[in-house]
């Protein structure tokens, strides 16, 4: 087996072992190994559906069939691929591997009723949903709650360092730390939301989704109700009908866009806080032998929000064509799906090196609150924003247009210049006093 160094996808290279877990979900190995347990699932849930030629299987003989896919090694992979290369038909091959299993155990079963009455996509429209469900729950959404948990641990931390916003790049109203990290705590938190209740939805139907051959066979069986029991309550899935030959993906799709929107607003944070660095508001830990920059010996670059961003941009597009493409399909079905298919993990992989630099660069950040207070001071323009607003209650003559003459001039606002203007105005002491004791530390909202 060739080695990472080989392998033409950092996914598989260079960042193999940040995404390893997924290789149980959107392998070669997985896809093949999910593909037996629907397989099996379908034959022990025909065993019990009447069918006169198909009794009941026993307990043991059902243990012996899930152990198929419970015990499944590369061995039993590799035989299934060795079939293909005679059948040229990737799920054939998988039925014609189990009924090599069944005489293998002398099971005293009809093999024939593997696969009965289904096309291929019965299988692969429940076997990849299935995978995907199970990688969501299971990888990519603990490690998103992990991160969105870091990120509101420093919210909790910074929620009283005030800090100057700024808007269209400007200096405005100021704001504080915790409370711009808590922005993305909430943003995430609602889209995680509407990530877990998006549907995984399987086709399960037969040829063209019409239970064409079941109802051939056993016209007297409810074999969309059949269906729709083996897909929600064996699979837990939920089970589209009417179909093509293959699942619409539209609940797929839907899933792919809330994917996007999360990785989006991890773009958001990374370019947030790259900014922040350049500002010099973060300064970074140092790892001893950690090289910045190859030339110049003094730079820490903020390299984890570089990685996350690249990233989350090539999953991002990854999720673009997965949403847009699956969906759509000539007549009852083409095979752009097929191929299109084996990529569902690539998006999740690229995500999740994500989710781990940025973690890795939020671990690292020092928060530099002399420069926070440097910047606050230097911009005491913001404060009019305040005056003006208590001057407007007050009912003043025209204190927006007086502030703006004050800062608008090609001098530096300043504490002192503030409270000589406020001086100015004829208004009582008290209201004086109470304009004056506004700072832009202090005036940072609720």
């Amino acid at each position: 087996m060739p080695s990472t160094l080989q392998a033409i996808s950092p996914i598989d290279g260079r960042y193999r072992n940040k995404v390893d877990t997924l290789a149980n979900y959107f392998s070669e190995f997985a896809l093949i190994k999910y593909r037996v347990l629907v397989e099996v699932e379908y034959f022990l849930a025909l065993s019990e559906s009447g069918i006169e030629q198909l009794q009941p299987l026993s307990e043991q003989q059902q243990r012996i069939f899930r152990d198929l896919y419970k015990d499944f090694t590369e061995i039993d992979a590799q035989r299934i691929k060795d079939i293909e290369k005679v059948t040229n038909h990737d799920v054939k091959a998988v039925e014609y591997f189990i009924k090599e299993k069944i005489d293998a155990l002398d099971l005293d079963v009809n093999k024939e009723f593997i696969h009965f009455g289904l096309t291929s996509q019965d299988i692969n429209n429940t076997a990849i949903p299935l995978s995907l469900k199970e990688a969501l729950s299971e990888v990519y959404i603990p490690e998103l709650e992990k991160l969105i948990a870091q990120i509101e641990d420093l919210a909790n931390d910074w929620k009283d360092i005030p800090m100057l916003a700024r808007t269209h790049g400007q200096p405005a109203s100021p704001t504080r730390l915790g409370k711009e990290f808590q922005v993305f705590v909430t943003r995430l938190k609602k889209q995680l939301e509407v990530l877990k209740r998006v549907d995984h939805s399987a086709k399960f139907g037969g040829a063209t989704g019409n239970y064409n051959a079941h109802h051939v066979a056993y016209p007297a069986i409810d074999w969309k109700a059949f269906g729709t029991r083996f897909v929600e309550e064996k699979l837990g899935l939920n089970h589209s009908f009417p179909t093509t030959q293959i699942e619409h993906y539209d609940d797929m799709a839907s899933l792919f866009d809330a994917l996007k929107r999360i990785n989006t607003i991890i773009i958001d944070l990374d370019r947030d806080i790259w900014t922040y660095i350049s500002m010099d508001y973060f300064k970074q830990k140092i790892k001893k032998g950690e090289i910045g920059s190859s030339a110049m010996p003094h730079k820490v670059n903020p390299i984890d929000f570089e990685n996350s961003e690249g990233n989350l941009g090539i999953a991002n597009a990854l999720l673009e064509h997965l949403s847009a493409k699956l969906p759509v399909s000539r007549l009852q079905r083409d095979l752009t799906d097929s191929t299109v298919l084996r990529n569902v993990g690539m998006p999740l992989a690229h995500g999740l090196i994500a989710f781990k630099a940025t973690q890795n660069g939020l671990s690292k950040l020092l928060l530099n609150e002399s420069k926070l207070q440097e910047d606050l001071e230097n911009n005491w323009a913001v404060v009019a924003e305040a005056i003006q607003t208590i001057l407007r209650r007050e009912a003043y003559p025209n204190p927006y247009e007086a502030l703006k003459e004050l800062t608008r001039k090609n001098t530096k606002i300043t504490q002192p210049s503030i409270a000589d203007f406020i001086d100015t105005l004829e208004v009582s002491d008290d209201l004086k006093k109470q304009m004056k004791a506004i700072t832009p530390s202090n005036f940072t909202g609720i």
